[in-house]
């Protein structure tokens, strides 16, 4: 009998503990962004201050854990190409997987849509916190997807390379 209960108890301390550590990657640390204080901003060409653009119907996440966790959607009348003339765009940016009751924000299909043409990536802001870029992508539809990038000068402060010249200097810790 004591076997028995013991296996028992280690099997229900398995599943508790596996079903603590899911909760808390998926739901625990991820808040809402509130509509009413959404704002998307792109850099414009040959400037580094970003400018808000009209949105609409916003949805956010965000989370302190973690300067990458943030992801939004929303909608924009502002036409591709004009984005194209008007702001900077950014290269070799790919979407961060949401968690899957963010439905809105769907990085697989977003992806595919920047490799096939159908969405552009933009600056929203450099070093938005020392080391991460927001980037901003709009479709030729309007929607619009926003998630943060690692930059160069994060990549390096990170794996404790030595920064480059043209990385500003790291926060004081």
């Amino acid at each position: 009998m004591t076997g028995r209960t013991l296996i028992l108890i280690l099997l229900f301390a398995a599943v508790l503990a596996g079903g603590s550590m899911y909760y808390l990657q998926v739901y625990a640390f991820y808040d809402e962004v509130p509509a009413d204080n959404a704002q998307i901003s792109l850099t414009p060409l040959g400037s580094d201050t970003p400018e808000p653009i009209e949105i609409s119907n916003f949805e956010g996440i965000d989370s302190e854990s973690s300067p990458i966790r943030y992801r939004a959607c929303f909608r924009t009348e502002l036409p591709l190409e004009e984005a194209v003339d008007t702001y900077k765009l950014y290269d070799d940016a790919s979407p961060r997987v949401a968690p899957g009751w963010f439905g809105c924000f769907d990085a697989p299909g977003i992806g595919q849509m920047i490799e096939d043409g159908r969405a552009d990536v933009f600056l929203g802001e450099r070093n938005f916190e020392y080391g991460i870029d927001r980037v901003v992508a709009i479709t030729a539809e309007g929607f619009g997807y926003v998630w943060h990038e690692i930059n160069d000068c994060g990549e390096t402060a990170y794996d404790g390379t030595p920064l480059g010249e043209d990385c500003p200097p790291p926060p004081e810790r």
